[in-house]
């Protein structure tokens, strides 16, 4: 398991999609909880890996740690990314961000079925000069940031 996650670290970090397809299972899963992205099967995975290298041209990750329960597997390592173009609504100050991220790999046929990639969105604005409630505003929209019952604000970061 741990091999085909590494080997799909390299393939990421190279950009090449096709190698990254390879690993990939036909119902894969890519789930980003910090980009409220889910893409389902092999062409949905293929278009939100072209967008993040697009929003991210020199994406870069190294995976650290692991831990595996036969079933899952869970990495950790770093992410290394300049946010670029304008998919989330904001001038980011062209600095290359360092986030520490968490990644859940579920396996089926010898294939990656899913990834659930987690990183700190407010840390990746913070270090690339933006508002992550403007950010936050561009991904959700204006209703993510409704109070959850009266009285009580919601958490802005």
């Amino acid at each position: 398991m741990f091999e085909l996650a590494q080997a799909l670290a390299t393939a990421k970090s190279r950009q090449d999609m096709p190698a990254a397809m390879e690993l990939f299972h036909r119902d894969m899963v890519l789930d980003a909880p910090a980009f409220g992205t889910k893409a389902q099967g092999r062409a949905a995975n293929e278009r939100a890996l072209t967008g993040f290298f697009a929003s991210f041209p020199d994406y870069r990750v190294a995976l650290e740690g692991h831990a595996a329960d036969g079933e899952v597997l869970v990495c950790w390592g770093t992410a290394k990314m300049t946010m670029t173009g304008g998919r989330f609504g904001v001038h980011p100050n062209g600095r290359r961000a360092e986030l520490p991220v968490f990644i859940q790999f579920a396996f089926k046929d010898g294939l990656i079925a899913g990834e659930r990639f987690f990183f700190d969105l407010s840390e990746l604005c913070a270090q690339s000069g933006v508002s992550t409630d403007a950010v936050r505003r561009k991904l959700f929209g204006a209703a993510s940031f409704a109070p959850t019952a009266p009285g009580i604000e919601p958490i802005r970061g």
